[in-house]
């Protein structure tokens, strides 16, 4: 109920920050709204998807990058790591253009699709931690679902503690391994 809760208010957030845009974009910072009429000219002059089936669209903050959407090191799309706090599956603020940005990729991409890994920390007991790690996929699959993505298109895995980014003990490893990856087939 929680997680709804939260959605609806980022949701409406980002609705209320797409509406009330001035149009004005300082250097370096993404559009509020994304514009979804720009399209690349392909070799034969036609405009569209580029040759392999992905979107040239331009996302927010994505600039004027010639090659693969998910390839541009300036877009949001190039986040493909998440991170939570202890014990949490609630997306932090900071990700959520991110996360946005990806659930769009997704919506105009039909044969895009994408496998979120959750994980989590070595604390907890193996079982706590496979739910944690789902919990956190499952949260950031229900931005994507909303944002446009459909559910053939994103798979959720959960590994728990089995597959630490780092091997530490201590709160800074702690805090890498607290995480959904985003792995994308192309």
């Amino acid at each position: 109920m929680r997680n709804n809760i939260l959605i609806l208010c980022f949701a409406s957030m980002f609705v209320l920050s797409a509406c009330s845009s001035t149009g004005d974009v300082k250097d370096g910072e993404g559009a509020d709204v994304e514009d979804r009429s720009a399209t690349t000219q392909q070799d034969d002059g036609q405009t569209g998807d580029s040759q392999d089936g992905a979107s040239t669209t331009a996302l927010p903050g994505a600039g004027q990058f010639e090659g693969h959407p998910l390839d541009n090191p300036s877009s949001p799309l190039a986040t493909r790591t998440i991170y939570f706090e202890f014990n949490s599956s609630e997306i932090k603020s900071e990700f959520q253009e991110s996360i946005l940005a990806h659930g769009s990729y997704l919506g105009e991409n039909p044969n895009a699709t994408v496998t979120l890994e959750g994980h989590t920390d070595e604390r907890g007991s193996r079982e706590y931690n496979v739910g944690l790690g789902e919990r956190r996929a499952q949260s950031v699959r229900r931005l994507l679902l909303f944002q446009g993505a459909v559910d053939r298109q994103v798979e959720v895995i959960s590994y728990g503690e089995e597959k630490p980014a780092r091997e530490g003990h201590d709160e800074v490893d702690y805090s890498e391994n607290r995480r959904v990856e985003f792995i994308y087939k192309r």
